[in-house]
């Protein structure tokens, strides 16, 4: 047992198999290379570099870090106070005055006219287009402030040979809102400070629809015009939410130059602006170019009102007349009905263009004005001169105070109607001298330096004699005529002495038209009037009525009746032929001032009154005029237009007996004409006594 065990192997374990974790290769030794330029200049200017970059990026990191936390503190100062959007969208400082004629039709605006609210989706999608296209067209990715619109605006600048802060400033339309609501009165700089903050304050209060809204509210657009619907009504009638692509166009052109690129001002520099913005819709696609091509062929147009400009003159006058306290200070908008006619606007400015193409030499420089009204006074039309249109123009129809001349005879003639004389009462025209104290000698003169004997009150107005005038002046009394003249509406201080027969006083042409409106009228006076109704928008009932109406009586029944008679007979046989209308019956008076200086001619039909003045502003004297020259030219052609298709009507005048008119009396009949005369006269004086005497308490009343 034991040598078997002695051939048996010997018990050996197997032998385990780890695995073996391998060996890291060693590390190869880098061979330092030697570095290179760090001495000598080279390395001295790279250490100056990187040691100025730290400096830099030290200083900047923390200036960075300093704007941003002022700006952020503007951000909030400005945020905090912005009110609602709907607070903003109107900023006016006074009211509108929107004014219709006696129809109903709208003719005129004045004041700081706005039209309604809008928004960025209401108005029509071109005009929304045309405005971000001109103002700002990355309006809708930006923060409020465009560095890179702002990069390009200082670049165009600096092309343009401007310094890169000026001209162009790059602001977007959130800028511009901040401009126009907040810092409007700062200086330029100050302002753009302060815009950058307000403008981010804007852009989180506000969304991008309620600032584009406040924009399109408060954009001043020319013609008192503020907001695109203001523009809209007042160019073209119609809402901005109307309006097509061209018309869109010419709107937003305003925005850069609203008085320059007015279309009412010149239509075809509006139109050649509106073809630029057309241009930049197409280019940003919010056209194709075929819209574009049919856009361009389709220029806008004014509307007709807005193209006829009437009214200009009268609108200006109403506001000048009306309550101040309504039309110039109230924030209402005011809508007024007027008593504007535009056919007769159109007629007086017509006939005045017509007369001065035809009759009065190229170059001249006389001005002229018309007044039309119904014989209660209101007033129909009104040109203040030959600048047809401009408002705010001087107005010599309202405002020019003139010399009357010998128009102011009729003032005269009905004193003495009134007080008892009639149309063939007797006059002497004769060398006349009266001895004024502390004045000397007083001699009027006739026209034509000739004297003619007895006449009658007719042939002495149709003649126009001085020297009758002022005999009967003084027979009746002056202070009759002057408080007569007072009566009918001559309201400027008359002159004391005798010449205030002659017209030696000064008026204006609507205060003299309004008097013989007051001689039409069968002697009840007649105040010039333009305001029917005044509404305050959106009201139903009015606030005020008609300006003026009923007058008093200042001239009897009978009286007014055979003044007009005589008045007839100057344009019949007298001075004023040339005034003459072919089958209808019209009645005026001449006037020519001393020196020529002013002529006149007023007169009336059943129907209408008309007054028109002649003269140079610089008050030189007229070559060749005088008041039954072009003055009664003007007037015939203005009242030929003005009654066209009205039948004709006879004057409220007496039937006279056939040879009262023109007839020479006998040389024994003279003094006993003027005996009787005297007689009726006196006896008439004693009798109206009290009746004057009345009326002069009246007036101090």
């Amino acid at each position: 047992m034991a040598n078997n065990d002695k051939n048996k192997p010997p018990l050996i374990a197997p032998a385990r198999q780890f695995a073996q974790t391998p060996k890291k290769p060693a590390k190869k030794k880098r061979t330092k290379k030697p570095k290179k330029g760090r001495g000598g200049i080279v390395g001295f200017f790279r250490f100056i570099v990187r040691a100025v970059w730290r400096v830099i990026w030290w200083v900047g990191l923390r200036v960075a870090i300093v704007f941003a936390l002022v700006l952020g503190a503007g951000v909030f100062y400005y945020y905090k106070d912005l009110p609602d959007a709907i607070a903003l969208m109107d900023d006016r400082e006074r009211g509108s005055v929107t004014m219709m004629d006696y129809k109903g039709s709208v003719f005129a605006w004045r004041g700081d006219q706005f039209g309604g609210l809008v928004t960025s989706k209401t108005v029509s999608p071109h005009l929304k287009n045309a405005v971000i296209a001109t103002e700002d067209k990355r309006y809708y990715r930006h923060f409020g402030i465009s560095p890179r619109g702002i990069l390009g605006a200082m670049i165009i600048n600096y092309r343009a040979g401007r310094s890169p802060l000026s001209g162009n400033g790059g602001s977007t339309i959130t800028q511009q809102v901040a401009k126009r609501v907040f810092f409007s009165d700062l200086r330029s700089i100050e302002r753009k400070i302060k815009e950058v903050p307000m403008s981010i304050a804007m852009e989180l209060k506000y969304t991008k629809d309620e600032i584009l809204a406040i924009y399109l509210n408060r954009a001043y657009l020319g013609a008192g015009s503020y907001g695109f619907e203001a523009a809209s009504q007042r160019y073209f009638a119609k809402s901005a939410r109307n309006v097509n692509v061209s018309e869109a166009a010419m709107l937003a052109g305003l925005l850069k130059a609203p008085s320059r690129f007015a279309p009412t001002r010149n239509i075809g520099r509006a139109q050649g602006r509106a073809d630029l913005i057309i241009g930049l819709m197409e280019d940003q696609d919010y056209l194709t170019k075929a819209e574009a091509v049919t856009a361009r062929n389709n220029p806008a147009k004014l509307s007709a009102v807005a193209e006829k400009r009437a009214g200009g003159y009268f609108a200006d006058w109403i506001m000048e007349s009306g309550p101040e306290f309504i039309l110039k200070d109230s924030t209402e908008d005011i809508v007024i009905k007027t008593t504007f006619d535009g056919r007769m606007q159109k007629a007086a400015e017509e006939a005045l263009d017509f007369i001065f193409e035809n009759k009065v030499k190229a170059g001249s420089k006389a001005q002229a004005a018309i007044i039309v009204m119904s014989r209660d006074g209101a007033v129909r039309a009104m040109v203040g001169g030959r600048n047809l249109g401009m408002a705010g123009g001087f107005n010599r129809a309202t405002q020019a105070l003139r010399q009357t001349g010998s128009s102011f005879k009729p003032f005269v003639y009905a004193a003495a109607l009134e007080n008892g004389f009639s149309y063939n009462s007797i006059v002497v025209d004769e060398p006349y001298t009266i001895n004024i104290p502390g004045s000397g000698p007083y001699s009027p003169n006739n026209y034509d330096h000739k004297f003619r004997g007895p006449i009658t009150f007719t042939q002495a107005l149709a003649g126009s004699i001085n020297v009758a005038a002022v005999k009967i002046s003084e027979t009746i009394g002056r202070e009759k005529v002057r408080f007569l003249a007072q009566d009918l509406g001559i309201n400027e201080k008359l002159a004391t002495g005798p010449a205030v027969a002659l017209g030696a006083s000064e008026s204006t042409l609507l205060e003299m038209t309004g008097a013989y409106a007051g001689i039409l009228n069968s002697g009840i006076s007649a105040k010039p009037y333009g305001v029917m109704e005044l509404t305050i928008q959106g009201d139903n009932a009015p606030l005020m009525g008609k300006s003026s109406g009923g007058g008093k009586r200042v001239i009897n029944d009978h009286a007014a009746s055979e003044l007009i008679y005589m008045m007839n007979q100057v344009i019949e046989v007298g001075t004023g032929r040339r005034a003459k209308l072919k089958g209808r019956e019209a009645a005026g008076k001449t006037g020519t001032t001393q020196g020529a200086r002013d002529a006149w001619f007023i007169g009336f039909t059943a129907d209408y009154v008309a007054g028109v003045w002649m003269g140079n502003d610089n008050n030189s004297k007229l070559t060749g005029v005088t008041g039954g020259g072009l003055p009664a030219d003007i007037w015939r052609e203005t009242m030929l237009r003005v009654h066209e298709g009205l039948p004709s009507k006879s004057l409220p005048m007496v039937n006279p007996v056939p040879g009262d008119i023109g007839q020479e009396l006998e040389p024994s009949d003279r003094g006993s004409n003027l005996s009787r005369a005297v007689d009726r006269e006196l006896k008439q004086f004693e009798k109206d006594a009290e009746t004057i005497m009345n009326k002069l308490l009246g007036i101090f009343r």
